[in-house]
């Protein structure tokens, strides 16, 4: 079914596809013995159709980062360098009160991995602040722990309290208050770590595959995004973007157009 979808999507001109799923790591593993398959099966088997230049994946869960895993992908040559980690929080005692099957040190190894395997490799998460029980002592772990993976971008969310679910009858819930001001502070770090991130590549050459015009300040860009999904834009004087449009082009990063955009020369 996976590959039917990508190879219509392919006919129709798509160059780039993103697998995702609500339990992306456990792939294949509801199917038969006899017609076993993998997360890393399906990757190499969607990577052999004609016309996808880039495969992307949704959330992963860390243990999943092996080297044999990485080999696997690498190997295709069209998997972008490009991976969300789930995490939640940098402090043992709430994941475990989460009910995560991972630690800290698990996910730190994960995220070595990636980086020893691939060079600068965009790696995003998503945290919680505010679970039940949280305290500070808690939550100034988690600072530490963020600051020191670099993520190039975290998706921060306060705990939102749900009734029915283990969490919500849990004691110390904390107020609303608190877990704006705790959220605040993981704000101002990924919108640091994001520009740290992009400003690597400023002065360096990348791959862009070019999506649409764009109007940033009032001037008008063709935007794509790198395979590390850095978005980038290119003046439209000069160029013609219908030629361009979904087409991978090799730009040169010579700055910022935004905070959250690099401008490019093509």
């Amino acid at each position: 079914d996976v590959l039917r979808e990508v190879e219509t999507l392919a006919s129709k001109g798509y160059k780039e596809v993103v697998l995702t799923g609500i339990h992306l790591s456990s792939y294949g593993v509801d199917f038969s013995k006899e017609e076993r398959e993998s997360l890393l099966s399906l990757i190499q088997a969607v990577s052999k159709v004609a016309g996808i230049q880039r495969i992307r994946l949704g959330s992963l869960e860390p243990r999943i980062i092996t080297e044999e895993f990485l080999e696997g992908i690498v190997a295709t040559g069209k998997v972008c360098p490009h991976f969300h980690l789930s995490l939640q929080s940098g402090c043992d005692g709430v994941l475990k009160r989460m009910n995560r099957r991972y630690t800290t040190e698990e996910f730190a190894r994960s995220v070595e991995i990636l980086r020893r395997v691939y060079e600068h490799p965009a790696i995003t998460t998503d945290v919680i602040t505010g679970f039940p029980g949280e305290t500070e002592e808690e939550f100034a772990p988690t600072v530490s722990y963020l600051e020191k993976i670099r993520f190039f971008e975290m998706h921060v969310f306060p705990y939102s309290r749900r009734e029915g679910t283990v969490a919500a009858d849990m004691p110390g819930q904390l107020t609303e208050k608190e877990k704006k001001q705790r959220s605040s502070v993981l704000l101002a770090m990924t919108a640091r770590h994001s520009k740290e991130y992009r400003e690597y590549y400023i002065g360096k050459e990348q791959e862009v595959l070019f999506e649409q015009c764009h109007e940033i300040e009032g001037r008008q860009y063709l935007t794509g995004h790198t395979r590390n999904y850095v978005r980038v834009a290119v003046p439209v004087e000069g160029i013609d973007p219908a030629e361009m449009t979904n087409q991978e082009r090799i730009c040169c990063l010579t700055g910022f157009a935004d905070d959250e955009t690099l401008l490019g020369t093509y």
